[in-house]
């Protein structure tokens, strides 16, 4: 059976109000949902007077089971907006089975027009909601909504987060007995931050004895409308008479946050590095973007067209949840940049070009929705991608492709950033809790956290230079369009790929060389490259007139794709390397101890390298878990993802080896 993304299958009444078939049960009051969810949710968690005692940099997280049309969320983001300071910040987060379709949320959000400014926002951003965590930047970082669309007994136990204030919502107990369950509310405790609220539009008896039980002290409350009673509560703390929560790993927990000073340096500033400060920027942070060279985007991001692709795995594997994830949030992030110019989403096609291929495409077409991908036989194929081909494949209809320096400058230009170029940074010093960056004689910044945000360049600092990060060489080749090559209307990958052109050029390529460290393009790349397009299409070859061109006269550039060997990025806080090897040494004689020792983090430093070519989609989620990292925020991704990407997990499997 090929999964589908359960969207919410609807009814509407004669006053325009959605309802569930699933559930045979409404979304929200028919007497006035504007007015219980204020009463229920806001209301009874204090939301008003909490939002106003927010300081500058200060933030709330909620947390709600059942988004549904998003009229909670909406609701608290007005009421954050009328009564937070400026420089405050609201994270929600919410856990959803049956996301609605962007039709049927855009019409069941029609009803309330005093939300209209907050619903735009949230309707301009809601598209590429797939399976798993999925985070959408609002009001320009100052609200953060992610979205866990699947199971709320899937989905939370994955959640690295604090609450401060739960909405326990959802179709009624009696509809949906399965969002009521001890175990769920024992995921909910797990989450909760000390002293925690909750509140539920229910009074059932077992509900209230239920959450009791999982640590919250619950109290029954005048309801509204039709309702008698409703049930308030506060957390507090886990249940002597049962388990704890299992803590992260002493070399996965998150380091104390840093008091004082919000200034960091971000070295490098490709993708990564400007992801990275975007972020930090959002949340108060004032950021010294460092680069080496004279402008963004120089090396491996300043390619004219990169492809938003997504080489996933059949197997829920944690790079394949990383890029669906991290895909979702790119392509909502290009929405802000200027398409055709910019980007495009004019969709990918991977081409079955062998039976290996073809059978692998089947696996992936058999375990992802229509929505995310699928494939198409030989004549639609050709159909979509306006040439003809060798053979069908399978098609992503929201890929397509991206100007990556578009996308850094953009992220960039947040006014707490500061972009400091020609500053080539060779050593790093930690002075009276700065560090600073120097380039020998001259100190060029300092700061208390540093981020390190430079490919493979990074293995220069002493800090990070037992990483396992290697450089790949790859060629792209620039070929002019002609008026028959206008007809490709798709990006289209074999071995290599092509895009439509940009600015009256397609980008063709891109080699793999593990061997040379020369970045002059070469002619015997190019050859290559005109090689791989005649594996993609002969008809486009032809259109092209590329049969005819000498590759000695082509034009291209080379740059290094820097990836790490289980091909996952590098995220996280750096330890200290020979610390962390005496303090955990006991793991190379029993690997399933948990030495209970606080890991030696170097304080302040951080790393995000490591992309590969899949920058575009992994490096801005990236930046989103670099600054939840810093910030003590919830992750953008499931914890075993996160820890994936940790760079502990090679000195840890050194360990491990016996090394």
């Amino acid at each position: 059976m090929k999964p589908v993304l359960p969207h919410a299958q609807l009814d509407w009444d004669d006053q325009g109000r959605p309802y569930s078939r699933v559930f045979d049960d409404v979304y929200f009051s028919d007497k006035s949902g504007l007015e219980e969810t204020r009463y229920v949710f806001l209301g009874q968690n204090n939301l008003r007077e909490r939002f106003a005692a927010l300081a500058n940099g200060g933030r709330l997280v909620i947390g709600e089971t059942g988004f549904g049309t998003g009229l909670n969320f909406l609701c608290a983001w007005q009421l954050f907006e009328q009564h937070a300071v400026a420089g405050a910040r609201l994270h929600f987060v919410s856990v959803e089975k049956y996301p609605l379709n962007a039709p049927d949320l855009q019409r069941a959000l029609a009803l309330w027009p005093e939300l209209k400014p907050f619903a735009d926002q949230l309707l301009a951003q809601y598209f590429a909601i797939h399976q798993g965590f999925q985070r959408l930047i609002l009001d320009n970082g100052r609200v953060t909504l992610t979205l866990l669309i699947g199971d709320a007994l899937e989905q939370l136990p994955q959640l690295d987060a604090q609450i401060d204030a739960w909405f326990l919502d959802g179709f009624a107990p009696a509809k949906n007995p399965d969002m009521w369950t001890a175990e769920l509310f024992a995921e909910l405790a797990r989450l909760a931050a000390p002293g925690s609220t909750i509140s539920t539009f229910t009074s059932t008896g077992w509900v209230r004895r239920l959450l009791n039980a999982a640590g919250f002290k619950m109290k029954r409350t005048p309801g509204i409308g039709h309702k008698w009673e409703i049930l308030r509560g506060v957390f507090l703390g886990w249940p002597e008479d049962s388990a704890a929560p299992v803590s992260a790993k002493p070399w996965f927990a998150r380091p104390t946050p840093l008091d004082g000073e919000r200034h960091a340096l971000v070295i490098g500033a490709g993708l990564a590095g400007c992801a990275t400060a975007a972020s930090l920027a959002a949340r108060g942070w004032q950021v010294s973007l460092l680069e080496r060279h004279d402008a963004l985007a120089q090396e491996a991001s300043g390619n004219p067209q990169g492809v938003l692709y997504l080489k996933l795995s059949a197997h829920g594997t944690a790079l394949s949840q990383l890029i669906v994830s991290g895909f979702g949030h790119t392509r909502r992030l290009l929405e802000q940049l200027q398409r055709g110019v910019d980007w495009d989403d004019c969709g990918v096609l991977q081409l079955a070009f062998n039976a290996k291929e073809a059978e692998r495409q089947a696996q992936l077409a058999a375990a992802f929705p229509d929505d995310l991908l699928h494939l198409l036989d030989r004549e639609t194929a050709e159909r979509r991608a306006g040439i003809s081909l060798q053979s069908g494949g399978l098609f992503y209809p929201e890929g397509g492709w991206v100007h990556p320096p578009a996308l850094c400058q953009w992220q960039a230009r947040h006014p707490n950033i500061r972009i400091l170029t020609h500053r080539d940074v060779l050593e790093l010093r930690r002075v009276g809790g700065q560090w600073q960056a120097w380039d020998g004689k001259s100190l060029l910044a300092d700061a208390p956290v540093v981020v390190l945000a430079g490919a493979a360049e990074i293995k220069r600092f002493p800090y990070s230079s037992e990483l396992p990060l290697k450089r790949i060489r790859g060629q792209i080749t620039r070929l002019h369009q002609t008026s028959a090559s206008q007809s490709l209307s798709t990006v289209v990958c074999a071995e290599g790929y092509v895009a439509p052109a940009r600015l009256g050029e397609h980008t063709l390529g891109a080699s793999f060389d593990f061997h040379n460290d020369d970045l002059t393009p070469t002619a015997a790349e190019h050859a290559g490259n005109l090689h791989m397009l005649e594996e993609i299409s002969m008809d486009l070859v032809a259109r092209l007139g590329a049969d005819t061109l000498q590759p000695e006269t082509l034009e291209g550039r080379a740059a290094f794709r820097c990836t790490s060997p289980d091909y996952l990025p590098i995220v996280g806080p750096l330890a200290d390397n020979q610390a962390f090897t005496d303090v955990y040494n006991a793991l190379s004689k029993d690997a399933r101890q948990t030495p209970d020792i606080l890991c030696p983090w170097l304080d302040g430093l951080y790393v995000n390298s490591g992309h590969g070519s899949r920058g575009l989609i992994t490096a801005p989620l990236s930046g989103e878990l670099l600054a939840a990292w810093l910030d003590n925020e919830p992750l953008p991704l499931p914890r075993a993802v996160a820890e994936a990407c940790h760079p502990n997990r090679f000195a840890l499997r050194r360990l491990i080896r016996g090394r």
